[in-house]
């Protein structure tokens, strides 16, 4: 989860700015909780996923090959701006995040150096985070720079500080279009992607009810407005999933933390029960590009356990408030 807590947080602050000096940051706000549902005040979300198999490496020898059974995550976000200048250019919001995740192994090969043993495994991470936002002008065109600060750990202990800097300059906005580009820069030497470029493009479709959706790196989508409150989508979603881990085997021993990055594709349905309330639910097929373990606060390069999964379905059900 650790793009969703530091750079996906960082980048959702960062991606749909304000395209005229006279657009207020609560503009801008709104268009980032409309697109990603953890920037709200309130939100929940369950995800299953499917059983698939996997092949594992330790120290770059083959180590186990097995099935994951069961696979599901539980999390939690809360998120508050408690600052606002009287020009309404900076910002100041806390959040918290909380992740439950658990894997049911079932039997698989039950060797003594493996990080995951047959049966239940279950892993909670959690973090805060302060981030401080702020609106000016470059070349005559809005810009926005956030900056965010992560304590991060387990249900044991506080594990890490990351931090995160974002610059995002507004290309074009029209009726129709908005482009945006601009640089995510995370300072996380465990990051496996620790500098981002930003790229946005939105376009509606003249006398239509779709649009498309653009963000580099971490989606594509095409999406309508359904019935009176709701709204489809189809496409693929980048993301990423952490958690920590302590060892005591023969070859590992301490702390150390899993990194994940996930290419889910299917349907996205959204449906507003209030303005304030709403409803989540995905489904679709699950890619998982890349596991690999590190010592904590190493660099990705330097992992020591390697997994490859085959793909999975996957759904989830989300709520979320949004006070504002």
């Amino acid at each position: 989860m650790r793009t969703k807590i530091i750079s996906l947080f960082t980048l959702c602050l960062s991606l749909q700015t304000i395209a005229q000096e006279k657009t207020s940051m609560k503009s801008f706000g709104k268009s980032v909780t409309d697109k990603f549902p953890t920037t709200r005040t309130f939100d929940v979300q369950y995800e299953q996923l499917g059983a698939t198999n996997f092949d594992s490496k330790l120290f770059g020898e083959p180590l186990e090959k097995g099935r994951i059974d069961n696979h599901n995550r539980l999390k939690f976000a809360f998120n508050m701006p408690f600052y606002v200048s009287n020009s309404k250019r900076f910002v100041l919001t806390s959040s918290l995040r909380y992740k439950y995740e658990s894997y049911d192994l079932g039997q698989n090969n039950n060797n003594s150096d493996a990080p995951f043993s047959s049966g239940k495994e279950e892993f909670h991470y959690l973090a805060t985070s302060l981030s401080a936002t702020y609106k000016a002008k470059l070349f005559n065109k809005p810009i926005i720079y956030n900056a965010t600060a992560t304590i991060d750990g387990n249900h044991e202990d506080v594990q890490r500080i990351k931090g995160a800097l974002s610059a995002t300059l507004v290309l074009k906005k029209t009726a129709n279009t908005t482009i945006t580009a601009g640089a995510l820069v995370v300072f996380d030497p465990s990051s496996i992607i620790p500098v981002t470029p930003i790229f946005t493009y939105n376009h509606k479709f003249d006398k239509s009810k779709w649009d498309f959706d653009f963000i580099l790196p971490q989606r594509l989508l095409f999406r309508r407005y359904l019935f009176e409150n709701g709204r489809i989508a189809f496409g693929t979603e980048l993301n990423s999933e952490n958690f920590y881990l302590n060892f005591n085997t023969s070859q590992l021993k301490g702390i150390h933390e899993l990194n994940q990055l996930e290419l889910k594709s299917g349907i996205t349905y959204e449906h507003h029960f209030t303005p304030k309330i709403i409803g989540l639910f995905k489904a679709g097929i699950n890619n998982v590009i890349r596991t690999r373990i590190t010592e904590k606060g190493d660099r990705s390069s330097k992992y020591i356990y390697d997994q490859k999964e085959e793909a999975q379905v996957y759904f989830r059900f989300g709520i979320s408030y949004n006070l504002f």
